[in-house]
């Protein structure tokens, strides 16, 4: 079987594609064929051993997948040969087949693509957790969702949209902010490029202000950091909760004066850790999702597909910050 694994640090440039020996359940294990694999950022950082996690090489990117049970292996139920899934695995996912564990696999429901498949749980499924446990998000009240315009800000939008909110989307460019309207955005704000200086960060702090008008945001979801982080800050509500989702522009050091004048929250959102300490917990929001999807409130929108052999240029896509909805990897 083949599968696109990074034997060395570097960037996608650096990903080969290999043969490697087919696989075969063990048991209590579940083989997926894997037909779709979702990019998301995780995989630029971790090949570049800036993740969290750093497997030992070589290893194959990509952190969820769609597909088909290949094999099943002695003790496991509910599940058959053919079964269409959606799988979550840290990494690992560009490869044609991947062993899974049974306890993390989700039916994909009929009607809904390998693609789609791969593009729900890891952004949506991100997003509720931010929004519903960190957030206490409630009807009626405003969210500011940075990077609106990809897997995750649109995300924030439709489940933003979903749970009652006002939501203002700011993103970098028409093009943007036209998908973010598309996703149910109430507003829309195009911001300049960082780095920022002193005068521009104060001119996109009255931006936002203006934004989310004169009572602020009560949630902020950013998945950006970078100069953007404080000139949001600035725009929260009283007691307000700021979100804290990823970095790709940046890892920002806010000024702490800033929590105390607005009696906010600052609240770091760990989703992958969260699924592992509170699996209840999480699983009850994989199934709100499931019903979200099937209502037709939330629908993963994959914009650009990649062939397997070019998976390592939707991941320098997503390094250059230049995606629009989900990248996805047709593996199969």
């Amino acid at each position: 079987m083949r599968a696109l694994v990074s034997k060395a640090v570097g960037g996608p440039e650096t990903l080969k594609m290999v043969e490697l020996p087919d696989l075969v359940a063990g048991p209590g294990q579940v083989v997926v064929a894997v037909k779709a694999c979702a990019i998301n950022f995780p995989d630029v950082l971790i090949i570049e051993d800036k993740y969290q996690f750093k497997p030992q090489r070589p290893f194959a990117p990509g952190g969820e997948i769609a597909g088909t049970i290949d094999s099943i292996g002695e003790g496991v139920t509910g599940w058959a040969v053919g079964d269409r899934v959606i799988a979550m695995l840290g990494h690992g996912g560009l490869c044609e087949k991947v062993i899974a564990d049974p306890a993390k696999l989700y039916r994909l429901p009929e009607g809904r693509s390998f693609a789609e498949g791969a593009s729900l749980i890891l952004t949506y499924g991100t997003t509720i957790h931010a929004l519903l446990d960190r957030g206490h998000i409630k009807a009626g009240q405003t969210l500011l969702v940075l990077g609106a315009a990809g897997g995750v800000g649109l995300a924030a939008i439709e489940l933003g949209k979903a749970f009652g909110a006002k939501v203002v989307a700011a993103v970098s460019s028409e093009e943007k902010a036209a998908a973010a309207k598309s996703a149910g955005a109430d507003e829309t704000l195009i911001y300049a490029r960082a780095p920022f200086d002193k005068h521009q960060s104060k001119a996109l702090a009255e931006q936002f202000k203006a934004a989310v008008g004169r009572d602020g945001a009560h949630v902020i979801y950013d998945p950006v950091g970078g100069d953007y982080a404080e000139p949001a800050l600035r725009s929260i509500a009283w007691e307000g909760k700021y979100l804290v989702v990823g970095f790709p522009a940046g890892i920002p050091k806010l000024p702490l004066n800033l929590t105390l004048l607005k009696s906010c929250d600052v609240c770091g959102v760990f989703w992958g850790a969260f699924a592992a300490r509170d699996p209840k917990a999480n699983q009850a929001h994989i199934e709100t999702l499931f019903d979200l999807w099937e209502a037709g409130k939330i629908a993963p929108r994959v914009t650009e597909t990649f062939a397997f052999e070019d998976g390592g240029k939707a991941i320098a896509k997503m390094a250059a910050r230049g995606a629009i909805g989900k990248l996805v990897v047709e593996v199969g």
